[in-house]
């Protein structure tokens, strides 16, 4: 082998190495923190926004900075009508214009610029109106169940679990509503407790809701959950 051949294959060898034989020096992104809700605070009323007509005001949300994160999406939702919106920020506050005598929850998505995200507890809160001597409790979150589970053919009796506030800790009691069609009608129960023994057959779908009643006679539907026995 010649001094030539000898210098060409070192050569192709280096390149070699350099192209293709080296690992990666790229760093994954660090996924962002959680952010720490501040305001509106958990199970309250609030009375601090901007009145900008009799229906609506303006609520300035709050939150902790997270670690990595560039930006943040608030999701809201109206817990009387059900109905969802996301609102961005790049910074940790957001000022969202809402309905007045109306519940709400929200939470905060962090995001990086790698499109990793973190998301934060879910608080719920009451949008004063004009004063009143007692508020509509929030509507019941329902446990277990979890949406769509299914449970084996041989099952015959399935716990219904439930959590309920008021901002007044009035609340009188649940009514609970369980059929195999949608909404369901049927009332399983009236009781104070916050959860029950269902009934179930086999090869059925369940719905099912909780109404939150309070001393003064307000109430809440919660959200309708299902689950399936096979």
């Amino acid at each position: 082998m010649n001094l030539k051949t000898i210098y060409s294959l070192v050569f192709v060898s280096s390149l070699f190495i350099s192209c293709g034989g080296g690992g990666s020096t790229e760093v994954a992104p660090t996924p962002p923190g959680q952010a720490t809700l501040i305001f509106p605070e958990q199970n309250s009323e609030c009375n601090e926004g901007t009145k900008i007509s009799d229906t609506e005001s303006s609520v300035v949300f709050d939150w902790s900075d997270a670690q990595n994160a560039s930006s943040y999406e608030v999701t809201l939702k109206n817990l009387s009508t059900g109905t969802t919106s996301k609102h961005t920020s790049t910074s940790s506050e957001k000022a969202i214009t809402i309905n007045r005598a109306t519940p709400y929850s929200w939470f905060v998505v962090s995001k990086n610029d790698g499109g990793q995200t973190s998301t934060s507890s879910t608080w719920k809160f009451y949008n004063a109106g004009e004063a009143v001597s007692s508020h509509i409790p929030f509507p019941a979150d329902l446990v277990k169940p979890a949406m769509g589970t299914s449970f084996e053919s041989s099952t015959t009796t399935v716990t219904l679990e439930w959590s309920g506030e008021d901002i007044d800790n009035d609340i009188k009691d649940y009514t609970i509503l369980m059929s195999t069609t949608t909404p369901p009608t049927n009332t399983l129960n009236t009781t104070s407790a916050t959860s029950i023994e269902a009934t179930v057959s086999t090869k059925n779908t369940y719905y099912w809701r909780v109404v939150t009643t309070d001393n003064e006679g307000n109430t809440s539907n919660s959200e309708i959950f299902e689950f399936k026995i096979k």
